[in-house]
């Protein structure tokens, strides 16, 4: 075979032997290893046609084959002439540099919507064709500037020659690929930070001494993002396994933050019998486990494997969680509640469970749309306490 159906046949190797119990970037470091002799170029070429294939979601699934979907798939997502389709498919590659929406055309696809089958799902305020269409398209890579050192970064983009647009005074885009940390190698001029989830801050109206509470911290993006605004609060991060914990706090040396207090804790277990009982918050954060399905666009193969009775599932554990953590919120205090969710019973349905029975009222705040401009969807709203 020539190399072009080498790539193919491995391609769909992949795709039927992959279940969705890993992240693929991981199987596919698994199925590269046992495939030594592949070099660096195969392994690139092989590894975004599988890509491309999941970002077809459930576009034309059942009426073609699954090679025939590989070359769609790179079709509908590539813009520059492709030496695969010429191969396989010269008069679709001979169209490659057409927009998405007339490519499907072009293909006889007149609903987008296909990609996606969980429509009915989605929150108030999501175009619905303009999110399916982002799937052809790889997000990009976002930073936020820190320490004013937004010039600085400018400069060192501009010397390695990296195409970037600076999307306001702290965010600037970048091409998914390129290598951050080799550009800027102090780690406390930057944080890696979708545009979306950099939004979230403006939720984030902190007083100096004010008490604040991380209870889903994660790895600290949004801490940071809180204690950049205002350095002067008094913060603590929890989350529920040590591991966790710990990568905050090596993200949190890096980025030069001392002053915190971190703890382990299971927010699903009743908060008025754990180690912070005592304690009351003026504002608390919840970034809350969810389906993740406004990232999908980052990790296309989770669309093919996601079952839709989960969204219920993370619903009834978000709403557990958001009813725990409120106990230990102040009166006229706030709860921030975040999602990277596109799913309605986990953003606005939550907000009114809790407004119907935690005594919380929605402020402002709602569904952040990142398919405009290649990023995540998220939904972050502030609710104050009565």
């Amino acid at each position: 075979m020539i190399r072009w159906e080498n790539y193919l046949a491995a391609a769909e190797k992949i795709i039927v032997a992959y279940d969705g119990s890993l992240p693929l970037h991981h199987f596919l470091k698994g199925f590269f290893k046992e495939h030594p002799y592949m070099g660096s170029r195969d392994r690139r070429q092989i590894s975004q046609l599988v890509y491309q294939y999941y970002r077809m979601g459930y576009l034309l699934k059942g009426a073609k084959s699954t090679s025939e979907r590989i070359l769609l798939g790179a079709f509908l997502c590539e813009q520059e002439g492709n030496e695969l389709l010429r191969h396989f498919h010269p008069e679709l590659n001979e169209k490659i540099t057409l927009p998405v929406e007339a490519k499907l055309s072009l293909l006889g696809i007149n609903d987008v919507t296909q990609v996606f089958p969980y429509i009915q799902e989605l929150s108030a305020g999501i175009d619905i064709e303009a999110f399916c269409r982002s799937f052809f398209v790889q997000p990009q890579l976002f930073i936020r500037t820190r320490n004013n050192k937004r010039f600085s970064i400018v400069r060192l983009l501009e010397k390695a020659e990296v195409t970037f647009e600076v999307l306001d005074e702290d965010t600037i885009a970048l091409p998914n690929s390129t290598k951050i940390d080799a550009i800027i190698t102090d780690k406390s001029w930057y944080e890696i930070q979708d545009a979306s989830s950099q939004k979230v801050g403006a939720l984030f109206n902190a007083q100096p001494g004010e008490l604040w509470w991380d209870s889903c911290a994660a790895s600290g993006g949004k801490s940071i993002l809180l204690l950049d605004k205002q350095p002067a609060v008094k913060l603590l991060v929890s989350d529920v396994r040590a591991s966790i914990i710990q990568n905050l706090h090596q993200r949190f040396k890096e980025a030069g933050i001392r002053h915190y207090e971190s703890v382990v804790m299971d927010l699903t277990a009743p908060v008025l019998l754990s180690v912070i009982k005592e304690r009351r918050f003026d504002h608390i954060i919840l970034d809350a486990p969810c389906s993740g399905s406004g990232t999908w666009g980052r990790t296309p193969e989770s669309l093919s494997f996601f079952n839709e009775k989960q969204i219920t599932e993370y619903q009834q554990l978000q709403q557990k969680i958001a009813s725990n953590v409120v106990q230990l919120l102040k009166p006229g205090g706030t709860l921030t509640y975040i999602t990277c969710s596109v799913f309605k019973k986990e953003n606005e349905d939550v907000v009114t469970f809790l407004e119907e029975g935690s005594g919380l009222e929605q402020q402002e705040g709602g569904v952040i749309t990142g398919y405009g401009q290649r990023a995540d969807s998220m939904f972050a709203v502030k609710m104050i306490k009565k």
